[in-house]
Formats: structure tokens, sequence, C-alpha cells
């Protein structure tokens, strides 16, 4: 299996020939051409948006260029096939193994990430690169589609044949067979697999041979290779791409599909699209960390509260309604309500500087209480919380605030390695104020 190139979130990525694929401190060393490659996928996304410089942002030391990574993980795959991983920065408190685990962990809670719970039930994430487990994923899928059945239709062919059949194209027969009147040239409808959906999955399943370096992934690969073997591959993939999954019955071809997008066309399920220089499957942590939270609350407090996320039920100023408040996780059980944010940072243990919480943090969470009290339904918020992720190395498990107008805010850790141990203590906070 290939050497797998990893660093943490804020670390970074260097040239130098003699030093390649070593990590030393916080820096891994990568060849000048592939820091080339690099370079050039970073200022190719800086274009496409404001926030893409987010997922790496380019800064010279000493004469010297560095790559480091910000605020998105996952893997990015350089055009000579070289993957570089970004892994959770919670992982330097961590084995390396761990860090990769629970980042599947939280790949399963997204939304927008077809990555379905059972999936990984057979992968040993402490030893396959990122990159592979993406590829196990897709696997999963194809074969999620096998067991549906393959779906077929009617593909319009055009052919210069023996016999007849179908309908004669007058003008092409003409042309093709003025000395050949034994032929003709017509068209008609022929059913098979070689619909959008099949050619685009043949074209990722030759795409993704190439380019894995996992036994097993390799084995399962060239499995599948005989149940689409009839299947032509795509021959224009962004066409095919918006072609699939139009027609009813279809619907259980989508999640396969998606990643079709991803591997053929670089359609990542971040902002960061694939460029010539590479392609990245990306996701950013701040909405890892909020939608792992939310299912683990969700399976903690189930029939409990009900909870929401993203909700977008309230503004700021009403007249008029401007500036949208949208608290990433929101509780409810009878007229109460607990509202809780997601914050992917690491705290402190100095007060003087307010452990590290921002001040802005504050403020939003003041207007949440504010807001939510105080829009007329007959419902009463008296607490906030400010979730932080931890090691289980935390000298607080709650750092709390109060004002004399009835806001309660509270710093809240959530160990990573033992969430549910977590959100049990989080429970008696949250039931004794019901």
């Amino acid at each position: 299996m290939a050497k797998c190139n990893f660093i943490y979130e804020y670390e970074s990525i260097s040239a130098d020939d003699k030093r390649k694929g070593e990590k030393i401190g916080e820096v891994r060393y990568v060849s000048s051409d592939q820091f080339e490659m690099l370079e050039n996928f970073i200022l190719s996304n800086i274009s496409e948006g404001e926030d893409a410089a987010e997922v790496m942002r380019l800064t010279s030391r000493c004469g010297k260029k560095y790559a480091v990574a910000c605020n998105y993980v996952g893997v990015i795959t350089l055009a000579d096939g070289t993957n570089i991983e970004i892994l959770p920065k919670i992982g330097k408190k961590c084995r390396e193994s761990d860090a990769r685990r629970l980042l599947v962990k939280m790949l399963r809670t997204l939304r927008s990430v077809p990555y379905k719970v059972n999936q990984s039930a057979n992968i040993d994430v402490e030893k396959l690169p990122l990159f592979e487990v993406f590829v196990r994923m897709f696997i999963d899928e194809i074969y999620a589609v096998i067991r549906r059945g393959i779906r077929c239709g009617y593909e319009r062919v055009e052919e210069n044949q023996k016999f007849f059949k179908g309908k004669l194209l007058v003008g092409r027969h003409i042309m093709q067979n003025a000395v050949h009147k034994e032929r003709f040239y017509v068209e008609y409808d022929e059913f098979n697999a070689n619909r959008a959906e099949n050619k685009l999955i043949k074209s990722a399943l030759l795409y993704l041979h190439k380019k894995s370096c996992s036994f097993a992934n390799q084995s399962d690969l060239r499995s599948l290779f005989a149940v689409f073997d009839e299947v032509k591959p795509s021959e224009n993939v962004e066409q095919d791409l918006m072609k699939s999954c139009k027609e009813r019955g279809t619907e259980y071809y989508s999640e396969a599909i998606k990643w079709c997008g991803v591997f053929l066309a670089g359609k990542s399920f971040s902002m960061f699209e694939g460029s010539q220089y590479a392609k990245a499957l990306l996701f950013p942590m701040e909405k890892l960390f909020e939608s792992y939270i939310a299912a683990e609350l969700s399976r903690k407090f189930l029939g409990e509260y009900s909870i929401s996320m993203q909700e977008q039920q309230r503004w700021l100023f009403d007249s008029p309604k401007k500036f949208k408040l949208r608290p990433d996780i929101v509780m409810r059980k009878g007229n109460l309500v607990f509202i809780l944010d997601t914050k992917w940072k690491l705290l402190n243990n100095d007060p003087s500087k307010n452990y590290g919480i921002s001040q802005a943090d504050m403020y939003q969470m003041y207007a949440y209480h504010k807001k939510y009290e105080k829009s007329g339904e007959t419902h009463f918020v008296k607490h906030c919380f400010l979730l932080y992720p931890s090691m289980g190395e935390d000298v607080h498990s709650s750092i709390s605030f109060s004002a004399l107008d009835g806001v309660n805010v509270s710093a809240f850790f959530i160990d990573l390695m033992n969430v549910g141990k977590s959100l049990e203590n989080l429970r008696p906070l949250i039931d004794n104020e019901g």
C-alpha cells in the first residue's frame, strides 16, 4: 500500500526533494514538483470564492514556501497520484489511527455525504489511507445498487448493418452504401444497460482500478467489472451527470452517482473543485463537528427532546426583518428551549484571557438567548451552551457565565474519545434547568 502523506490541521507542507515523504515537527516535505501542483491547486481555488482560501494558505518563511492547512480535513490527490491527508487537529493529542477513525465517524453523520452507517463495519480505518476509505465507501454504494438491480433502458443506436432493423436513415444510407447494396444504415432502440448512471459507474470503476492501492479494494473493483462488463464507459461525464437519476425509479442510484461526480469530475462535497493539478475531497471541520454532535445528541436524548439543526426562525432585528439568526442546535422540551452552538476550537486554562473563548461567540449566544425568549411565543429560554472538543484532558468540565438579566451561557467540553459519557455529564445541566 502506498505510503500516506498526512498532516493535521494548521500544520504545513513544503518542498524539499531530499526530505520528500518525511515529516519533521509540524512540516511534511514533498518534492518540488508535487508542491508546485499543490500550490497551483490552492491558487486555482482562491478565485472560486472569498472563503476558498480556508482550505490551505500559502506563506513564506526565510525564503521558503509553505502550504498551511486551515479549516478543512480530508484528502487531496495530486495529478501524479500522490495523496495528502489532512486530519483533525485533535489527533495531535492521540494516535494517528484514532484521528482517522474519529474523522470517519464524523463523516457518517454529514448529511451531504453518501455514507451509510453500516458501511464502515468491515473497514480497518486504522490502516487504510483516507482515499482508500472513500473508495470503499463508493464500492459499498455500488453493491447497494446491484442488490436493487442494474437499471436498463432503451439506447438509440445508429449502425450500418447487413439486415434491416428499425428506421432507415435515407441520407446516411445513400452516402455510406452507394457501392454496398447489401447494407442498410438504420436507427433503432436497443434495450440494454448502457444508460448514463451505469456508464458513470463503469468509468469510475476503471478510474479507481488505476488509482487504488488497497488489495481488498482492488479485488472488489475487479468483481464489479464483471457486473458492468457490457456497459460502455462514459464519453461525456458532465453530460451524463446531468442526465442521471432524472427518471422515476432511479433514485437508488443517487448516492453512487454523487461518488462518481467526486472521482470523475472533482465535484467535492465542499466548495473546492478538482483541477488539472489536483482533486480534493475536503470537509469543513466546523460543519463536521456540528453534524457529529447533533447526531449524538439526537441519539442520547431521543424521545425526550426535539432537536433541530441550523434553525432559521428568528431575526436580530424585527423592523425590517434583517440579520437572520441561525443557531447550530436547538433542543425543545415542552415550553423550554435550549440553544447549543458547536465551536471547533481548543480552549486553554487561562481565566485572565477568558479561557480562549471568543468575545464574538459570547455576543452571539447572548443574542440567541434574548431573541428566542422575546419572540412572543409561550416558551422559556434559560440556558445556552457553547460546545467545545476535548480529549479528556481539560481541567474544567464546564465554564459558566451568568448575567443579572437572566442570561446564562456555559462552555461545555465534549470528549471526542468518549462522547457518550460527555453527553451524560451534559444531561443534568439540561434536565435540572427543566
